[in-house]
């Protein structure tokens, strides 16, 4: 199954490795797991803030800006998006409010 998650998570994962002077995803990267969680939190409040505002087109942005900035944060913690997908598989069938209440340990 290919998306355009799949496919932006591809891009990003090639880009490690590469020349963090040439590339911003290469710089997040090469800054590790902590740069890049911060980096998603920074994004994911912005959008909060958009959608807060009731702005569809800068919510759109924010949203695109989150889903990049959370592809590299699973790029540096070593997950792929297959990994997320199977999580979101086990979870088909089940109420969200079951789901939930089973990770009150």
């Amino acid at each position: 199954m290919s998306n355009a998650l799949d496919e932006l998570f591809a891009t990003i994962a090639s880009r490690k490795g590469a020349d963090p002077s040439t590339s911003y995803t290469a710089k997040l990267l090469a800054a590790g797991v902590e740069k890049c969680a911060k980096k998603f939190g920074e994004e994911a409040t912005e959008a909060v803030i958009a959608a807060i505002q009731k702005d569809k087109t800068e919510l759109a942005k924010e949203s695109a800006d989150v889903l990049y900035h959370l592809a590299v944060l699973w790029a540096a913690s070593g997950l792929t998006p297959d990994d997320v997908y199977a999580v979101l598989k086990s979870r088909e069938g089940q109420s969200g409010l079951d789901e939930k209440a089973s990770r009150k340990g």
